[in-house]
């Protein structure tokens, strides 16, 4: 499954549609402002919650928490020891665990699971401009899961470099 996120929307309080290739809307990403803490909400287009993603307010790393239906499904933070690349750790409420590693903020990236690629994010195949991609490569995959990893690591990479202070 191929999907489009069309990446110059995104920020606290906008919204953004995420689309398949043929251009029909999948998700959207709801923004909450005027919060103390950076929240989302993923939505079906019926306007259905799937998902909802916040950060955590207290933590020694900055952390975002996914969760469905009330329920913690996974939380998100920067691996300590990642030198050459970024690496964020997915741990889901289960106890396993999910990889993401790759140019989070160049949006080459991608999500693995015991060392089984799940979902590869890209700009590469891609011409239109503040465009990337998500290719979920498993069928069986939590699609809704995974573009919530990918929209929790772009905000916590996107806060570490001071994009969201509008600074380059």
């Amino acid at each position: 499954m191929r999907l489009l996120v069309r990446e110059r929307l995104l920020g606290v309080g906008d919204d953004y549609w995420i689309e398949d290739a043929d251009g029909r809307k999948l998700f959207l990403v709801d923004g909450k402002a005027m919060r103390l803490r950076e929240t989302f909400e993923l939505k079906d287009p019926g306007g259905r919650v799937l998902v909802e993603i916040r950060q955590k307010l207290i933590s020694l790393r900055d952390t975002m928490v996914i969760e469905r239906d009330g329920d913690e499904l996974a939380r998100i933070k920067r691996k300590r020891l990642s030198l050459l690349r970024n690496h964020y750790r997915v741990t889901m409420a289960d106890g396993t665990e999910l990889d993401v590693s790759g140019k989070i903020l160049d949006r080459e990236f991608a999500i693995d699971y015991d060392g089984e690629l799940l979902a590869q994010i890209s700009r590469r195949w891609l011409t239109v401009r503040d465009t990337y991609g998500v290719d979920v490569v498993r069928e069986d995959a939590d699609v809704p899961l995974l573009l919530a990893v990918a929209v929790c690591v772009i905000v916590l990479a996107d806060k570490e470099h001071g994009k969201e202070q509008g600074e380059d």
